[in-house]
């Protein structure tokens, strides 16, 4: 296609041809005034000398047609891909297809959307002002957005250079249950209630429902099952188990028609502290290792210490009654039988049978471990004697019968193959004050009370010529450990260099009481981002595999690789936010990677209220899919885009000039010859005259 227009190329600086402009406006004027009657000669000849020095010429451009763009948004989010929205979104662009087909010049330019990283929601908005920037805004006729319209991102909507329509997914029939957790509390007392408060919303066309069944279940236990009301605030007493992490998990159970269970569940982590360690220690006599109890205990702020120390020793034979041994009374029936309960451990340092706790009360600490407690045996000399703790109803729980032989020689502690893998006493010989020696660098102890282990209990540590030390057992839901010495002490006092005393008592303790980071069996995962550091904490030799189940309930099945002794892991990069289970035959595990309900799930009815507003100030449309086709005309830029099942495209007339030729109307002796034919002409005439 070729255009021409005429331009000028003056042949002086433009200054002086209007200095020589004015003085032929001049001439003329002076020429008029004195009725000369060539003065319409001379007017045209100065013409025809200032064209002649302006240099007309004709510009022409070969110009080629370029093509309307159309640009489609496809949302294929995680909240498209539920129900019939895929078969939907590939039915739309089918049809958008089709019907550009058969507009002339047009291109369609498809970007499909899909979930990025975290929780951020569906980026509509941003993905749209990308796919602005990378046209020419001259040559953008339309924009069609296909999507279910909750975008999380209406704050970045771009300028808009043409009409935009939006196809919208979804049936009207649609509707879903979603479970929202409106507060919970990142930290709880042990032993205290706490509120949680839960909704239950539904959305779209709900079924008329007034209670739903809520199962509520902790750290992957069987679930227990309240009915609580929709669209209310619910305030759930919970009081935690056990301390550190304790992963709640929420669900509503299916409902038929319901779009998605995705917002089903909601997951609450929430760490368990234990406001006060309550210790009860029973010193059977005074010896160097009692202070060292004491001290330790005592050094934590946190502990609750209750200590009885028994001053007379069993050689004396005075004839004093045992009830008047001491300056108060020694409340055993107010500590053993009424509120023992409320300790959390229970210690005999030394401790040997001398009538001031009767067998009852014997009996009723055993129960108490039975029940959940736990009771730590710190043993000496006497522990083999004809008056042990273990020759009374203790004995029934105690992970170690004594022989009766004690053994006075020198022996360095050694962690047992069982110890290695043992979360009590794992990676304890990295304490070592020497760890570059052969074995554990500690300082030695002296007295050793030999012991029969049963097969249930659990030796971890070793003495001389590799007897028991410390052993472990679980009696019921309570937990006992025996550490057959006395001579721990000789570590605190920093004795040839001394040992991590401190650090075994603690995770001893911590074992004791159940904190979760301290099980022989468990399996967790550690999240960073997407990524899922998965753990297998074991005292077998080998696990099997971990089978993860994913949000949307397809499954995946992880090999773990032995790392160090009895612990397991891999790295897993997950596909996608939510809530996912892990299993391996054994041990069960949930973790929630960002929320367990991702915000593409907060709301999954389709609407086109958010993006009225913007459709609204093209004068595009929004339609719904489920209508059926639509068809697409061109409109004229101003008029309305969009009527009853069509929508329109402005059409640009975009061009690329290809050449450019610019090529003077006449050469400049043409025009001095003609001014000059006109000057005589004005001579001739005025002479005649």
């Amino acid at each position: 296609m070729m255009t021409g227009t005429i331009v000028l190329d003056p042949l002086i600086p433009l200054p002086l041809l209007y200095a020589v402009a004015a003085l032929a406006v001049f001439s003329l004027v002076l020429a008029v005034s004195r009725r000369l009657s060539g003065w319409w000669l001379r007017g045209l000849a100065a013409l025809a000398l200032l064209a002649a020095l302006a240099n007309p010429a004709i510009q022409q451009e070969d110009r080629e047609p370029l093509s309307d763009i159309i640009i489609a948004v496809i949302d294929e989010s995680a909240s498209q891909r539920i129900g019939d929205r895929p078969d939907q979104n590939a039915a739309a662009l089918a049809n958008i297809e089709a019907e550009l087909a058969r507009q002339p010049n047009t291109e369609l330019r498809t970007v499909v959307l899909g979930d990025g990283e975290g929780d951020l929601g569906t980026a509509l908005m941003t993905s749209l002002s990308e796919a602005l920037l990378e046209e020419p805004q001259a040559r953008i006729a339309g924009i069609i957005l296909v999507t279910d319209g909750r975008l999380h991102d209406i704050e970045r909507a771009p300028g808009l250079p043409a009409p935009m329509h939006t196809l919208l997914t979804g049936q009207p029939e649609d509707w879903d249950r979603r479970l929202v957790v409106e507060n919970a509390p990142a930290f709880a007392i042990l032993g205290e209630e706490v509120n949680l408060t839960l909704r239950i919303e539904d959305q779209g066309a709900a079924p008329p429902e007034v209670t739903v069944p809520l199962d509520i279940a902790i750290d992957g236990d069987p679930p227990i099952t309240v009915q609580v009301p929709i669209g209310e605030d619910i305030q759930l007493p919970v009081t935690l188990p056990h301390g550190g992490m304790n992963v709640l998990q929420f669900t509503v159970p299916d409902a038929e028609g319901e779009l998605t269970n995705r917002n089903n569940t909601a997951v609450v982590q929430i760490n368990g502290v234990r406001d006060r360690l309550r210790v009860l220690l029973v010193s059977g006599e005074p010896h160097p290792g009692e202070r060292t109890w004491r001290n330790l205990l005592k050094s934590d702020s946190s502990v609750d210490l209750v200590h009885f120390t028994i001053l007379r020793p069993p050689e004396k034979q005075d004839g004093v009654p045992v009830n008047e041994l001491s300056l108060i009374a020694f409340p055993t029936r107010e500590l053993f039988l009424e509120k023992i309960h409320d300790f959390d451990l229970i210690i005999f340092d030394r401790y040997k049978r001398r009538g001031i706790l009767p067998s009852a009360y014997l009996d009723n600490i055993r129960s108490y471990v039975e029940l959940g407690g736990a009771v730590l045996i710190s043993s000496g000399p006497e522990y083999g004697s004809a008056e042990s703790i273990y020759r009374s109803p203790l004995g029934q729980i105690l992970p170690g019968a004594p022989t009766a032989r004690v053994f006075e020689e020198g022996f360095v502690p050694q962690i047992t193959d069982l110890g290695a893998r043992h979360p009590v006493t794992e990676g304890l010989d990295a304490l070592s004050p020497n760890p570059d020696g052969e074995g554990p660098g500690w300082g030695r102890w002296f007295r050793l009370v030999d012991v029969i282990v049963p097969e249930n209990a659990m030796t971890v540590m070793s003495g001389l010529d590799d007897r028991p030390l410390l052993t472990l057992d679980r009696i019921g839901e309570g937990r006992v450990s025996l550490i057959a010495s006395d001579h721990s002490w000789l570590w605190d006092r920093g004795y040839e260099g001394g040992g991590p005393q401190l650090e075994l008592l603690r995770r001893l303790a911590h074992w004791m009481m159940k904190e979760p980071e301290l099980e022989e069996e468990a399996l967790w995962v550690e999240p960073a981002g997407q990524t899922m550091r998965i753990i297998r904490r074991t005292l077998d030799l080998e696990t099997g595999d971990v089978v993860v189940t994913h949000p949307d309930g397809t499954e995946t099945t992880l090999t773990l690789e032995e790392v160090s002794p009895g612990r397991f892991e891999t790295l897993w990069q997950a596909p996608e936010i939510g809530l996912y289970r892990l299993d391996d035959g054994e041990e069960t595990s949930v973790i929630a990677l960002g929320p367990a309900a991702p915000r593409e799930f907060e709301q999954t009815i389709a609407s086109g209220e958010m993006l009225a507003p913007l459709v609204e100030s093209t004068r595009g449309g929004i339609m719904p899919i489920s209508a059926g086709d639509i068809d697409i005309r061109t409109v004229r830029e101003g008029r309305p885009a969009a009527g009853r099942g069509w929508i329109g495209i402005t059409p640009r007339d975009a061009f690329r000039t290809a050449e450019i030729s610019i090529n003077p109307i006449l050469p400049a002796w043409a025009f001095l010859l003609l001014a000059a034919l006109l000057m005589v002409g004005a001579w001739l005439r005025e002479g005649r005259r």
